[in-house]
């Protein structure tokens, strides 16, 4: 399993967090200073919640489970996307719709006709209609791909979720909590570790860490993968 050091992490800004005023008391036992008024986490600390995380990971992609990435907030969305594709995993990086979770049912409905308009583009079932219905089509295709295109593999609820900024992704967290699917997050000093299963106590906004946390994760991945398909 890959591994992220310290220095790694220091060198990325993993340990710088939230003002002060804005900490979330049950953040505590993750901070480990103050400097300027900004929490510093405690780099210990989160090597030891991100190798527990990634041992989680490991064991539901192991199983043939599916994680989904989320991460809607601007900085993050490249690299979720890109992260979940590289290793054949669905991903959120738009808007978390409403009901996602909750009313999957509903959910699924629009990821078929998705599917359907995809593969009747593919074959060239449009080509009989007129060029203002295919344009209309067209359309269509994107405004699906624009809302599920990223979770069009789904046919059940993944077997766990990946959230970049919980408090970001409030609605995200409470429909998980609601269904029961498992969640490994980065827990910045302003946001509540216990609401996660998976806690990785990290800055969430710098790029540089997105982009360290979402790629060891997405590395974990496929490397456990491998190891399934060989046996």
């Amino acid at each position: 399993m890959k591994e992220i050091t310290t220095q790694q992490m220091l060198e990325a800004g993993v340990h710088f967090g939230h003002k002060t005023s804005s900490w979330h008391p049950n953040m505590k036992p993750y901070i480990f200073s103050v400097r300027d008024g900004v929490h510093i986490i405690d780099l210990e600390k989160t090597q030891e919640k991100l190798a527990e995380a990634l041992k989680f990971v490991a064991e539901v992609v192991s199983a043939r489970g599916k994680i989904l990435f989320v991460g809607t907030k601007l900085q993050a969305r490249d690299i979720v996307k890109k992260a979940a594709t590289s290793c054949n995993m669905p991903y959120i990086n738009e808007r978390w719709l409403g009901g996602t979770f909750t009313n999957f049912e509903a959910i699924h409905k629009a990821i078929q006709k998705l599917r359907d308009l995809e593969e009747k583009e593919k074959t060239g079932e449009f080509k009989k209609y007129t060029k203002k219905e295919q344009l209309l089509k067209h359309e269509e295709i994107e405004k699906l791909n624009l809302k599920v295109g990223g979770i069009k593999q789904l046919d059940k609820l993944p077997e766990a979720m990946f959230i970049v900024d919980i408090v970001q992704e409030k609605i995200a967290l409470e429909e998980a909590r609601k269904v029961g699917v498992p969640v490994i997050a980065l827990c910045d000093t302003n946001a509540n570790p216990e609401l996660v299963d998976w806690p990785i106590p990290s800055n969430d906004d710098a790029i540089k860490v997105i982009q360290m946390m979402c790629d060891v994760v997405a590395e974990t991945i496929k490397e456990n993968y491998k190891v399934t398909s060989k046996k």
